[in-house]
């Protein structure tokens, strides 16, 4: 595989990192630097493993995995986007900081594609560690962009941002649902 095609995968799995960052930015109100960096660390941490871990998975287990990827990422993605909206429509004023569950289930939810990616990396001739690690710069890179710029459009719609948050990791759940089928 070419750097260019190494560089648009990494690109497009980074996508799905990208618009949650950019969800969780919408309502991040407390210690946006540090948990700014905390998310792209985490998502970029995940979706070097998550390819890694289908590379050496093999081709024996692709079909269970493609079988189900897509509802796993839907149930996950959904659960939080409720939540998500459900915390929006609270009496109560807490500040919206980055639990550690949701942190790990959302950087699951938008790895699982990397891991069937990983499964075929394997069928190719590439340097598997400098692929990993461009998939973790670019994923960051994104993911950071994302989490910044959440917070600039929800800074004077922070409730409503929530809920626009909320409804987008459902509906991307939803498109890994329909893609599957």
């Amino acid at each position: 595989m070419k750097t260019i095609e190494l560089l648009i995968i990494s690109i497009a799995l980074a996508m799905d990192a990208f618009s949650v960052s950019i969800c969780k930015g919408l309502n991040m109100t407390y210690k946006f630097r540090r948990n700014s960096l905390i998310i792209s660390l985490s998502f970029s941490i995940f979706q070097m493993l998550m390819p890694l871990i289908g590379y050496f998975l093999g081709s024996k287990l692709n079909h269970y995995f493609i079988t189900f990827n897509h509802m796993i990422a839907f149930v996950i993605l959904s659960i939080i986007g409720i939540n998500m909206i459900k915390e929006s429509y609270s009496k109560d004023d807490i500040k919206t900081g980055l639990s550690i569950n949701e942190l790990i289930s959302l950087s699951i939810a938008t790895s699982i594609d990397a891991m069937a990616i990983g499964l075929t990396f394997s069928f190719f001739k590439i340097n598997l560690l400098t692929t990993i690690l461009l998939i973790g710069i670019i994923t960051f890179i994104l993911c950071f962009i994302g989490v910044n710029l959440g917070k600039y459009l929800g800074k004077n719609h922070e409730k409503k941002a929530q809920i626009l948050g909320g409804i987008i990791l459902i509906i991307l759940g939803l498109k890994n649902l329909i893609e599957h089928f």
